[in-house]
């Protein structure tokens, strides 16, 4: 299997570029990027642009790859809807667009959010933002579209958010995951469980196109 992995530098983007890295299914990651990984492997291939929805440079080979897992996001702190719909919407279905124009055989997997807003009309602004994001992506001509709603994601095996303030509540926040597990399994899960989900729905598919996060860990289990 080939795939396609967006926002490989983020937080869950690492997880999953690392279950990819390791799967034996696996045979080709291209990690599409602003910014480079700093890994080296040899299935992994980056292309970096400081537009990620610009594909010309790679549109040739798009058609060769099975699913592609879009881990990009942006947190809403300090941002106006306008800005946020640019980097979460706009953003996402531009690449959508063009990999369902040049390979509607593909499977698509977003990564979304719990909480998100599938009505569009609540009052907070980043739900309504997701909830259209998710409704336009499964309507677009693809083999699958998947959603998937993690609530509070823990990562392991070394791995770290890119943002300052994203580290510091993760410092603080990591003593009391296995708390956080103990009394609300149904809300936390990792970063190589979100991976290895994907990975799981890519290959086999689920009867749910939304996954929230209790799914997510079912998934993850089964496939361990």
């Amino acid at each position: 299997m080939n795939v396609i992995l967006f926002g490989a530098t983020g937080m869950v983007g690492q997880g999953v570029l690392r279950e990819c890295l390791l799967d034996p299914e696996v045979e080709r990651v291209l990690a599409i990027g602003r910014s480079g990984t700093g890994q080296q492997h040899e299935k992994l291939h980056e292309v970096t642009n400081n537009d990620v929805s610009v594909l010309s440079a790679t549109e040739d080979e798009l058609a060769n790859y099975d699913a592609c897992f879009f881990c990009l996001g942006a947190s809403a702190v300090g941002m106006n809807e306008q800005a946020y719909r640019q980097l979460t919407y706009d953003l996402t279905m531009s690449v959508a667009a063009t990999l369902a124009n040049v390979n509607p055989a593909m499977t698509f997997i977003y990564v979304s959010g719990a909480g998100t807003d599938s009505t569009e009309r609540g009052r907070v602004m980043w739900a309504r933002v997701k909830g259209k994001t998710e409704n336009a992506l499964l309507q677009m001509r693809f083999k699958a579209t998947y959603i998937f709603r993690p609530a509070y994601i823990q990562p392991i095996h070394g791995i770290r958010g890119k943002t300052r303030w994203y580290r510091a509540f993760y410092a603080l926040m990591s003593p009391l995951y296995p708390v956080w597990k103990r009394l609300f399994p149904k809300y936390v899960t990792t970063t190589q469980c979100v991976g290895r989900a994907m990975l799981g729905v890519a290959k086999r598919g689920s009867p749910k196109n939304v996954l929230e996060n209790q799914d997510i860990n079912s998934i993850c289990a089964d496939v361990q």
